[in-house]
């Protein structure tokens, strides 16, 4: 299993609309003068990925996340997002980079005296989206994730795998190009967490978002034939689905066909497999965005 000291090279399948979001070079990080949580971390992650990452408790997962998202400064190394030097970045620039990333975490961060479809539209009023388009949208994407019979509801009135459900719509209700979950199905039953997972897979099939998902279930891991990054000893390595250190890429741009892991090329079968909980729901959630967007001048 190797250190990534050297770039960790996004061995997703390409696409004709593959493109680098996340690029880390020899990045650290530390809390207030500490020792590094993370040591000359360096990757790249495309579009259309979607990682599993993992590690022990305390091992800087979380830390991992709030340096993409930018909630924490890298102590140093370069960050670049979709292509663009985070270092030196305005508030204002970082915000306008952030708008193409979600986040969601295991704890659901919903607002307890909102509504589920307030909830969901929070994202959209903030941008000042008009509120019909807003009522649209968030109807279509409250029936993609099975809760429009909720949208009244207020969160507490819900159950965890609901709850969690509503954070994901609120997520996705944006089409970021990056999701970032952490630890989503910690607090969830297997079933739940199994509808959790489709709705990922769902958001990063129809709309190539990339994503990488935090967890310690060991389970999904062996559900889900998605490869991992994995932090230990203030670094991190890179493993195929199967757990194994996966062969390094020859060259820095995304990789070929032949490049990719067995496993992660089995990924799309295994994954057709399993039934889906949203079928008879009929909704192309990606449809439904590109139809109402092109209908958003005459609200």
């Amino acid at each position: 299993m190797r250190s990534m000291t050297e770039p960790i090279i996004d061995n997703s399948l390409p696409t004709a609309a593959t493109r680098g979001v996340i690029s880390f070079a020899n990045v650290a990080a530390r809390y207030d003068g500490g020792v590094e949580v993370l040591s000359d971390v360096s990757f790249n992650i495309n579009s259309h990925s979607f990682y599993f990452l993992t590690g022990a408790s305390g091992a800087g997962k979380t830390t991992l996340l709030r340096l993409i998202y930018h909630l924490l400064p890298q102590s140093r190394g370069q960050i670049k997002l979709f292509g663009k030097n985070t270092s030196g970045m305005t508030r204002d620039a970082l915000s306008e980079l952030r708008r193409k990333m979600a986040i969601v975490f295991q704890e659901y961060s919903l607002i307890s005296h909102l509504s589920v479809f307030d909830n969901v539209a929070l994202p959209l009023r903030v941008r000042g989206t008009s509120e019909s388009y807003a009522k649209k949208l968030v109807t279509r994407t409250l029936q993609w994730v099975g809760l429009s019979q909720y949208a009244d509801a207020l969160p507490l009135n819900l159950s965890g795998g609901q709850q969690q459900r509503v954070a994901v719509a609120r997520a996705i209700i944006t089409q970021p190009e990056i999701l970032l979950a952490d630890e989503p199905t910690g607090n969830l039953d297997d079933a739940s967490a199994a509808k959790l997972m489709e709705l990922f897979i769902q958001m990063n099939k129809s709309f190539g978002t990339a994503i990488i998902l935090a967890t310690h279930s060991q389970k999904l891991l062996d559900t889900y034939p998605f490869p991992r990054i994995k932090i230990a000893e203030h670094k991190l390595m890179f493993e195929n689905a199967r757990g194994t250190a996966a062969p390094r890429p020859t060259k820095s741009e995304p990789a070929s066909k032949s490049a990719a892991p067995a496993a992660t090329k089995a990924a799309p079968a295994a994954v057709k497999k399993e039934k889906s909980y949203f079928t008879d729901l009929s909704v192309n959630l990606e449809k439904e965005f590109a139809s109402l967007a092109g209908n958003k001048e005459d609200e």
